[in-house]
């Protein structure tokens, strides 16, 4: 214990050590422009063309401590932060909506393109015709800002996990439950980014259109007066004081956008794994007919033919790059056939599925019962499937974010997930293949435990796999043989 102690005080005080010396070179960087600018202004000579830092903060001081600066402040800040908020709300569901739709696009980006280019100011003189001069400031942020977050929405959409999204369709996660568990939280590194800069950049366009609107009451009228009265010490006050509101206003708002990734993971779970009691599911049989599977202008396999029963359990024992995966994705609805028929060989009735995919799929950000009750839905039965994640983890493994366990739990995760949901076919692409032979044979023991008569169709390099689960091994060979 005594050298784990010693290591673990070692390494906090170098870590207060470095945050201090962080904080001393800070400090000093500051020092050393505060004598710079009073050298010069000890060398212009007069406080009238460069107010000196004492006469500027204690200027400053001044101010503050009045009620009217306040008053300004409100004014003003209102007005920037208004139309800030305003312009990213806007630009989110801008965006949103020319991503999805391409006749958004088109129509958006004329506009958006001119916003970006044209200096706001230069227009400043048409919107304080057209909306006065004590909104001017708003319209003037919201123009600023509204180019930089929709770009920022439209490339984080973009970049939005692909797979992780499909994995979500498979499961029939609706549509609110999607955007709060995976756009969002993925958005959200964007936009903090963008905000760095809007937010700071948001008050300058704001108190530039004061300067030349001069709303009464404002901070752009407060220096175009100190301006004229060749007050010095003020316009370098004010100027202060707007950097720091800026500075402000940039670590609230961005704190906030964290905190709102958090909130939405919370959100998306909420109600999931109410459920009292299992769900009753029956097997759902699989027929293919003269069906061809691959993509467009590559065919991988084809005349495939084959009719699963229902509570069948059928393993794929084809070796690596045979198709089997893309096999998979074509019974999961995730791409089309090329040719022939898929459907139900036992009725007609919409297939309920769930899956394990050849790679990890989760929401990194959630625990392992989240990301479980999450594609169950609110129908799953919470407490079972915190049951069964405990069979197969570890308790420690239960209470932190996915993105921190093994390749080999996360797996667990998975297959939990797809037994607890409320479905008809599961889906599984080699889901053991990260697991050591104990592990192994546990997990197979809980699937076949927890088919409850759904049909199994899963594929594997080990037959083993198979005899655990009491499956048919087969290859899509076998299955051209048939047709």
């Amino acid at each position: 214990m005594e050298p784990c102690l010693l290591t673990t005080s070692t390494i906090l005080a170098k870590t207060v050590k470095a945050g201090s010396h962080a904080g001393v070179r800070k400090a000093l960087s500051c020092l050393l422009w505060l004598a710079i600018w009073q050298i010069a202004s000890m060398k212009v000579g007069s406080e009238l063309l460069l107010a000196s830092p004492l006469a500027t903060f204690t200027r400053l001081l001044q101010l503050v401590v009045k009620p009217r600066f306040w008053e300004v402040v409100g004014f003003s800040a209102s007005r920037i932060i208004g139309g800030f908020l305003l312009a990213f709300l806007v630009a989110i569901v801008a965006g949103a909506c020319a991503q999805r739709w391409r006749v958004v696009s088109d129509v958006l980006a004329l506009p958006v393109a001119l916003l970006r280019s044209t200096p706001v100011v230069c227009i400043v003189v048409i919107l304080l015709m057209w909306f006065g001069s004590r909104s001017v400031s708003v319209v003037s942020v919201f123009l600023m800002a509204f180019p930089a977050v929709y770009y920022s929405v439209r490339e984080a959409l973009t970049a939005v996990d692909k797979k992780v999204a499909e994995m979500l369709s498979v499961f029939d996660v609706g549509g609110l439950r999607r955007a709060l568990a995976q756009t969002w939280p993925e958005m959200l590194p964007f936009l903090i980014a963008t905000s760095h800069s809007v937010c700071g950049m948001s008050w300058k366009a704001g108190v530039a259109a004061e300067l030349i609107g001069t709303p009464l009451g404002s901070i752009g009228e407060r220096i175009y007066q100190a301006k004229l009265l060749l007050e010095t010490g003020d316009v370098f006050s004010w100027t202060i004081a707007i950097v720091s509101f800026a500075a402000l206003f940039e670590r609230l708002f961005v704190k906030l956008l964290k905190l709102s990734g958090k909130l939405t993971l919370a959100l998306a779970v909420q109600g999931c794994g109410r459920g009292t009691s299992l769900q009753v599911c029956r097997g759902a049989g699989i027929k293919l007919a003269d069906a061809s599977i691959g993509y467009p202008g590559k065919v991988v396999q084809q005349h495939l033919s084959i009719c699963l029963p229902a509570t069948s359990r059928c393993c794929l024992v084809d070796p690596s790059g045979a198709g089997k995966t893309t096999f998979f994705r074509t019974v999961l609805g995730l791409q089309p056939l090329l040719a022939g028929n898929i459907g139900s060989c036992t009725d007609d009735r919409n297939m309920r599925m769930a899956a394990v995919f050849q790679e990890a799929r989760l929401i990194e950000a959630m625990d392992a019962y989240d990301n479980v009750v999450l594609a169950a839905g609110p129908a799953c039965d919470g407490s079972h499937a915190e049951v069964l994640l405990r069979g197969l983890l570890p308790a420690e493994a239960l209470t932190v974010p996915v993105k921190q366990l093994s390749g080999g739990q996360r797996r667990r995760v998975e297959l939990v997930r797809a037994l607890a949901a409320p479905c008809d076919l599961i889906v599984l692409d080699e889901p053991f293949a990260a697991l050591d032979d104990t592990t192994r044979h546990n997990a197979c023991n809980v699937l076949s435990r927890e088919l409850r008569g759904r049909t199994l169709l899963m594929s594997s390099h080990s037959k083993k796999d198979a005899r655990l689960l009491h499956a048919s091994c087969m290859t899509l060979a076998a299955m051209q043989h048939r047709g």
